[in-house]
């Protein structure tokens, strides 16, 4: 009966709160680490305000330790962490989306999560402006700098592996074709302490691999 009361008493105080089961069913988690993820999340939500929410400001600083200006990097992960597109992430929402950062998820479920993130304004394609964008994010997260004349050649050679129809932007094929002969791509979508999240709480900090790019 303590255990019934606490776990309800958890789901009114919880907006949002998920049976650690069924998440575990849906994800590459155990149970045991979807509860440790509740703990973390019990953290981050509360620490600008504690409304059981994680809001923009709670998961870029939590994420990204981010306490500088905006960053389009940081916004875009959490514009796709908040699936219901209500300005804020409950704790389905937190799991769900964490789930793609799994070592154990499927490659294809990262290949989708980073098309989503290139493709800004959500026409279903890649294009040109789009990577700039992200690229010179992704720069400015990882404190690089690239001369305008190297970003170009980055994005010359890009287009031109990628885009194999020469249309001028990428689509879901061709931008799964191009992750699969430059898995490189595809090292921000894994964070291996999530493999074992209930014997290390991680810091939860994204390092973006934007070198590699420029090679």
């Amino acid at each position: 009966m303590g255990c019934f009361n606490s776990t309800a008493r958890r789901k009114k105080q919880w907006p949002g709160h998920e049976d650690p089961v069924v998440l575990a069913s849906q994800t590459a988690f155990s149970v045991s680490e979807v509860e440790a993820l509740f703990e973390l999340y019990k953290s981050i939500s509360g620490s600008v305000i504690d409304d059981g929410l994680i809001s923009k400001e709670e998961f870029l600083l939590a994420l990204f330790k981010n306490k500088r200006k905006e960053n389009l990097f940081a916004n875009r992960i959490f514009d796709l962490f908040d699936v219901k597109h209500r300005g804020v992430i409950d704790f389905g929402d937190f799991v769900r989306a964490l789930n793609v950062f799994h070592p154990n998820a499927l490659q294809e479920d990262k290949i989708d999560f980073t098309f989503k993130l290139y493709d800004l304004d959500g026409t279903g394609f890649i294009e040109r402006q789009e990577v700039k964008q992200m690229l010179i994010a992704l720069l400015c997260e990882s404190d690089m700098k690239l001369a305008d004349e190297t970003i170009e050649i980055i994005l010359d050679k890009t287009f031109l592996e990628a885009d194999v129809n020469q249309d001028g932007k990428i689509d879901r094929s061709e931008w799964q074709q191009f992750v699969s002969r430059n898995p490189s791509l595809l090292k921000i979508m894994t964070l291996p302490y999530l493999r074992d999240i209930t014997t290390t709480f991680p810091s939860f900090v994204f390092h973006s691999e934007v070198d590699e790019l420029a090679t």
